[in-house]
């Protein structure tokens, strides 16, 4: 069986049918939030349970970038080029300063601390979304705990630090991307299987919300790490891989991989190559189109 599942003629338009997954490097314990840096050429991920933060080159291979990292789950990189980190062990959202210097951003709602911040994205105008399932309070992906918190919501920690409540009604919120114009917001849903759609108002509220999309299969995999492409297709994690949405939410096929899937990230320097963090090790294949940049210092 090849690595593409075509279920739409649109999917070769996206990526050829013939396109080859090799395995980058593997002997990892989880692996997730992989981000790519244009002007470093590098790419940096984490490896949950191994409590490390890795980076990722081709002329170096695998490098520690940090140990410990609070078992460190997604990142992004904000409008200075500065790394913003969900911690699943300490259940705050980090940036890491230019100076390497760790500054807290995030911690708790009303009074309560947060789950575990798990995803997270930079809008264009700064402000910062994350998720905060409970994954991070389990064994293995995290500190075991209790929560705190009655709920598993979505946040936006506006420009000037102030943190807000945007979503409350998920049951297990995880991925999230902006579509190409910045006015929408894609919220998957792990614990429900589906991915929802957003408008983002002018003072940074969602409405809407209804269901836009559902990765279906019979092999193992739910929805989890999702970005877009340069032509507005959505990519998101699934059974079996990595699926593929049209613009329109037409279902065009997965890019199948050998182990559970948790994220990828667009790099090299046509930003074509499509790195995937799965498991235990980081895997990569190319695209027809280019990923959305996602490094704008």
């Amino acid at each position: 069986m090849g690595a593409i599942d075509i279920r739409d003629a649109g999917m070769t338009a996206v990526i050829d049918p013939d396109a080859v997954l090799e395995q980058v490097a593997t002997g990892f314990a989880f692996t997730e939030g992989p981000i790519w840096n244009p002007v470093a050429g590098d790419l940096i991920f984490s490896d949950m349970p191994g409590d490390h933060m890795r980076r990722w080159t081709a002329a170096k291979g695998i490098e520690t970038f940090r140990q410990p990292s609070n078992k460190a789950n997604g990142n992004a990189y904000d409008g200075q080029g500065r790394i913003v980190t969900c911690e699943h062990a300490t259940s705050r959202v980090t940036r890491t300063e230019a100076s390497g210097a760790i500054a807290v951003l995030a911690t708790h709602w009303d009074g309560k601390e947060l789950n575990s911040p798990n995803d997270v994205v930079v809008g264009p105008d700064g402000a910062i979304w994350f998720t905060d399932p409970t994954y991070g309070r389990m064994d293995y992906y995290g500190v075991a705990r209790e929560a705190e918190l009655d709920f598993r919501g979505v946040y936006r920690i506006a420009p000037d630090g102030g943190l807000a409540l945007v979503a409350d009604d998920f049951g297990q919120p995880n991925g999230l991307c902006f579509s190409l114009d910045k006015r929408d917001l894609f919220i998957n849903d792990t614990d429900k299987g589906h991915i929802r759609r957003f408008a983002v108002g002018e003072d940074g509220r969602l409405t809407g919300g209804a269901v836009w999309a559902a990765p279906e299969g019979d092999l193992p995999g739910a929805p989890d790490g999702m970005k877009i492409d340069q032509a507005g297709n959505l990519f998101c994690t699934g059974p079996g891989g990595v699926h593929v949405f049209a613009p329109d939410a037409t279902p065009l096929g997965v890019i199948l991989t050998p182990e559970g899937t948790a994220n990828f990230t667009w790099g090299d320097a046509d930003l074509r190559t499509l790195y995937l963090t799965a498991s235990t090790s980081l895997y990569r294949i190319r695209t027809k189109i280019a990923g959305v940049d996602l490094y704008r210092p």
